[in-house]
């Protein structure tokens, strides 16, 4: 279990500040970026690489990517979600969450795998969603983007897997970090009405930190979920159906 090079996005807020923090107490070389000039200097005083960038500019994302040396592992962690009635979403709220939800994950793993791949070694680590298995109301186009990324991690998988590139993905239930106040403009009774199953960030942390040295193809988070996107996927109107209250909370 030798110390590897790990490249997180999104690692200056919630559950990648976490992830970045753990990797450094376990002696990986971390690379951070984020937007959060406060949080980047925080973890470059614990000894990260910082590198500032807004992941909806593709120029910064080939920035960053010209900047980092060959990365054994990236955590592409960044992410952004409004939780709204499609029909009441801007146009803007819409660009935001295809921008750095589907586009950047693509072009990040577009830049990074030529070189894991003439190394014959790397693996990517995707934070996904449960949403990106079992769509909600008023998550419509959050859950499309998550749906992109569950297809994309699946694809790409089977083109590195001969070029002995692993692919993970990660899929957790709402975590209680930042992004819920961020995503829904009535977060205080989201984050009420979701207090019997919110996930701890410590907790879905280190279940990523444990996939560096043990890669696996998906965890999902709360383990019980994955029981329910299986039925999901065979019977969503019976899902659906029992599941109404819950479907039915933002």
């Amino acid at each position: 279990m030798k110390n590897k090079k790990v490249f997180i996005t999104g690692a200056t807020s919630g559950l990648g500040k976490l992830i970045a923090e753990l990797c450094l107490k376990k002696g990986h070389e971390v690379y951070a970026t984020g937007r959060n000039e406060e949080a980047l200097n925080h973890l470059s005083k614990l000894g990260a690489r910082v590198l500032k960038g807004d992941l909806s500019n593709k120029e910064d994302i080939h920035r960053i990517c010209s900047k980092l040396p060959d990365i054994d592992v990236a955590i592409i962690n960044a992410g952004v979600g409004f939780f709204q009635y499609a029909f009441n979403l801007s146009e803007k709220e819409i660009d935001a969450m295809i921008d750095i939800n589907v586009r950047a994950p693509m072009y990040f793993v577009k830049n990074l795998s030529p070189n894991m791949i003439k190394k014959r070694s790397g693996h990517f680590i995707f934070i996904g969603s449960q949403a990106g298995k079992v769509a909600t109301k008023k998550a419509s186009i959050y859950a499309a983007t998550k749906h992109a990324i569950t297809g994309f991690a699946n694809g790409l998988r089977m083109e590195l897997e001969p070029h002995n590139v692993q692919v993970s993905a990660v899929y957790p239930g709402p975590i209680d970090t930042p992004f819920l106040d961020k995503a829904s403009s009535s977060s205080a009774s989201y984050r009420n009405s979701l207090k019997g199953v919110l996930l701890s960030p410590e907790k879905v942390a280190k279940e990523v930190i444990k996939l560096i040295d043990r890669p696996l193809r998906e965890i999902n988070l709360p383990k019980i979920l994955n029981i329910t996107s299986k039925l999901y996927a065979v019977a969503p109107t019976i899902v659906e159906t029992l599941g109404k209250k819950f479907f039915t909370k933002k």
